[in-house]
């Protein structure tokens, strides 16, 4: 990997960690156009360059991170279901690193989109502030959250569609994803940085770098694009996305 795919992936990862579009698939894909091979050198960069995302969220809501110490704790609260399964089925996870599943699971994913879209279209939310939300659903929407672990199926898509379908309103769901995302990437980078460091060179830290910081560019760019988007639509759009961008790959690729 040079400098110009670090950049690439890197803008990858920052815009779509906050999409709905799955982040670790489009990374995987975009991959594989790049024919970059998915080493365990290659998954600890892709895994890593999320910190740089990280710090978007965390530059976006610096404000409310210091002043709103209860919903931290459900956010915590939330992360606690994928943190405990993640470890325990580690090495089972970054098995599942494969093109054809993330291609497939984009399909699954955007069918789910629209089918929940529909369903919740005559149901009204119950929960219209970020601090309305309750423990049971922090941790519902945790539990969500697992299922992506599963490449291709989008982190923020599962927490996003989680809270739409445990009653909050499209922005606050959207919200609470991205404040989810905060231990949930930070736990995961670290872990893998702890079980892989020894697989890295001095010139793989250095395309970590500038992914990482062009993953923090186009992170702050994501979070906003998406905010201004959810306050006048729907996620059906991301849901045909996904779809088109599965089949392609499936028949383009594979």
């Amino acid at each position: 990997m040079g400098i110009f795919e670090a950049i690439v992936l890197g803008i990858v990862e920052g815009l779509s960690e906050f999409l709905p579009v799955s982040s670790t698939g489009h990374l995987i894909l975009a991959s594989a156009v790049l024919k970059l091979q998915q080493s365990e050198t290659h998954k600890v960069f892709e895994v890593v360059i999320q910190l740089g995302a990280m710090l978007a969220v965390v530059e976006v809501y610096r404000k409310q991170l210091f002043a709103r110490p209860d919903l931290i704790k459900k956010v915590c609260f939330a992360f606690l279901p994928t943190g405990t399964i993640g470890f325990l089925l580690y090495k089972l996870v970054k098995s599942l690193f494969q093109p054809s599943l993330v291609s497939y699971m984009l399909i699954a994913g955007g069918v789910a989109f629209i089918v929940i879209e529909y369903w919740m279209k005559d149901r009204p939310a119950t929960t219209h502030t970020l601090d309305e939300i309750s423990y049971k659903q922090a941790f519902s929407i945790g539990l969500v959250q697992c299922l992506s672990m599963v490449p291709g199926v989008s982190r923020s898509g599962a927490t996003i569609m989680g809270g739409l379908l445990f009653g909050l309103d499209r922005k606050d769901a959207t919200e609470f994803s991205f404040l989810l995302a905060l231990p949930t990437m930070l736990a995961a980078t670290c872990y893998d940085v702890y079980k892989n460091y020894t697989v890295f060179h001095m010139a793989d830290w250095q395309n970590i770098a500038v992914g990482f910081v062009t993953s923090f560019i186009f992170g702050v760019i994501g979070i906003k694009a998406l905010l201004k988007f959810v306050t006048s639509h729907t996620f059906i759009p991301f849901g045909i996305y996904r779809i088109i961008v599965g089949v392609l790959f499936l028949v383009f690729l594979f």
